[in-house]
């Protein structure tokens, strides 16, 4: 096979159900409005192009609290005219604030490296675990059919090591955007990809770990009837549970500012019957500020900046456990 998941046995496919037993034969969800996440205004907190002499585009991206409790901010940035394969760089950004405006321009976190693989950077995402935070990126190929998406970890979020394993994962097409779960026994890694290496539908795949470096299996958890290459409508993968449910953004769809959300008992599948909502945002990634408020990411090329708003749920869980609780409370990923 030409896609997997790379690891010291090579190739391999395993079908995630059976590995995750007590998630197969997970209960019909009942039916549920499609209305049922919304996001309030927008508003613009963080521009690339402030002190640069063109504009600058921001688009995947990620954001995190550090333990002394400053907000940072990565994402992938390029100068006008925006061209995606060659974006060598993360942008950085932290606040002291989550709603602070606008937060505080950094040096790149990142550049890319020819001499590890990558062609370029793309999608952040960040995870604490046992005092380490790891950052999962698309690196890219000059094959589509076999994408690469890395690791590197860092103790403080300004130095980053890339690790020796990479590349963790190899798919296509253009296989990216990786957000990484906590479950209960197992991680979970999502990423948006093609149901073949060289095309066909957009889907959402998922691949398990229990160490976070080593990753198996290809679990098709989203299938979307749109087919062809590149972009697709299951781009940028968030998922967030709340009580018995997992509800998975993604997008873009209805235009390239859209992501949907779906609702599902079952972490390893959604179908598209699970709409329960629609926001108009790019690339969006779900923050939970200090006082448990819930707010939403917008940014893309050609948008002039990262926008933050609020999230609202009407499911009727504020009180639930979840994923993503506030700062400082006890995360699933520690």
């Amino acid at each position: 096979m030409a896609w997997g998941v790379a690891g010291p046995v090579g190739w391999k496919t395993v079908v995630l159900g059976a590995a995750l037993g007590w998630a197969a034969g997970a209960p019909a969800d009942e039916a549920a409005p499609p209305d049922m996440v919304k996001a309030g205004p927008f508003e613009r907190i963080f521009d690339q192009s402030v002190g640069e002499d063109t504009e600058w585009a921001m688009n995947d991206h990620c954001v995190v609290r550090d333990e002394q409790g400053l907000w940072h901010m990565f994402g992938i940035t390029h100068p006008k005219p925006f061209v995606p394969f060659d974006a060598d760089n993360f942008a950085h950004a932290t606040a002291r604030k989550l709603t602070q405006s606008p937060w505080d321009k950094l040096p790149f976190a990142m550049t890319v490296d020819p001499a590890a693989g990558e062609e370029h950077l793309w999608a952040p995402h960040v995870v604490r675990h046992k005092g380490l935070y790891y950052m999962y990126y698309c690196a890219g190929n000059q094959d589509h059919t076999r994408y690469r998406i890395h690791l590197t970890t860092s103790p403080e979020l300004k130095t980053w090591t890339r690790h020796p394993a990479n590349p963790l994962i190899i798919d296509g097409f253009d296989a990216r955007d990786p957000f990484v779960l906590r479950l209960p026994d197992q991680w979970v890694m999502y990423y948006t990809a093609t149901l073949r290496p060289d095309g066909g539908n957009h889907v959402v795949v998922a691949a398990t770990s229990d160490d976070l470096v080593h990753w198996r299996g290809r679990t098709i958890v989203l299938r979307d009837p749109s087919v062809g290459q590149y972009g697709g409508p299951t781009e940028s993968p968030f998922v967030v549970r709340r009580g018995p449910y997992y509800y998975l953004f993604c997008g873009p769809r209805e235009g390239y500012v859209g992501t949907t959300v779906f609702r599902s008992r079952d972490p390893l599948r959604w179908s598209l019957d699970d709409h329960v909502g629609h926001i108009a945002s790019h690339a969006a990634e779900v923050v939970r500020d200090v006082d448990g408020k819930w707010y939403v990411t917008h940014c893309g090329w050609g948008q002039k900046g990262l926008y933050l708003a609020p999230l609202d749920w009407n499911d009727g869980l504020d009180d639930a456990p979840t994923s993503l609780p506030p700062p400082g409370a006890k995360s699933p990923a520690e």
